[in-house]
């Protein structure tokens, strides 16, 4: 049992730093095509990149839980 609980436990810890690596790589993939400097408006303080953010980070999140599971 407690084999099983640790294997879940390092599985867990890994798909979380592999999503984390891919939200990653997805922004920065973004940020690239965009003819936009994200880090630059955001130290601006724009709100509506921040907004564009955030609903990039949340469809590569869904695309990667769709892939994981």
């Amino acid at each position: 049992m407690d084999y099983i609980l640790s294997n879940e436990i390092l599985s867990t810890i890994f798909y979380s730093f592999y999503g984390m690596l891919l939200m990653y790589i997805g922004f920065k993939f973004f940020d690239l095509i965009t003819p936009y400097d994200f880090v630059e408006e955001i130290k601006e303080k724009n709100p509506a990149i921040g907004a564009v953010i955030a609903g990039i980070f949340i469809s590569v999140g869904i695309i990667i839980k769709a892939a994981i599971i």
